[in-house]
């Protein structure tokens, strides 16, 4: 059971995500101690293995850097539930291996603190705190086969390409 963090706003730049200053590295260890910190500074604190994120519309917009996947990716977060994302945060998460989901009708229905369980194949959401059911589109089989590998470089590799 995941737990959900919503954070109800637009545009959620990747430097609230991982902030510039702490870019001098790519661990994903080291970068997720600072996730969200200018966002919200007792996130990682608060967020736990398996933990949901949920916010606004344009959410990763800002600079390309793929450090704001990795943040989120090293803090454990399963996913980030969003209206909308920005298109390179969109497929930086893919190439990273980390599933993102686009859904207004979620942001509507899940409050901060809900526990939910999410079923990525049937593109179902199941918020058991407040017993409603809410789906949304699964990825489409190409970018679910980059994620199942662990992201684009292992699946170029698992091709042989």
């Amino acid at each position: 059971m995941a737990k959900a963090h919503v954070y109800k706003r637009d545009h959620i730049n990747t430097d609230e995500i991982i902030p510039a200053r702490y870019l001098n590295t790519d661990n994903e260890a080291e970068l997720a101690k600072y996730c969200l910190e200018d966002l919200d500074k007792d996130f990682v604190k608060k967020a736990k293995p398996g933990d949901v994120v949920v916010a606004g519309d344009d959410f990763g917009c800002g600079s390309s850097r793929e450090h704001a996947v990795w943040a989120i990716r090293g803090a454990k977060v399963q996913t980030i539930i969003a209206r909308s994302f920005a298109r390179i945060f969109y497929r930086n998460a893919i190439n990273c291996g980390f599933y993102l989901i686009e859904s207004p009708e979620a942001v509507d229905k899940i409050q901060d603190g809900d526990e939910v369980e999410i079923d990525y194949d049937a593109g179902v959401i199941q918020d058991k705190t407040n017993g409603k059911k809410i789906k949304f589109m699964p990825l489409p089989d190409f970018a679910l086969e980059i994620i199942r590998d662990g992201g684009l470089l292992d699946h170029i590799m698992k091709a042989g390409v």
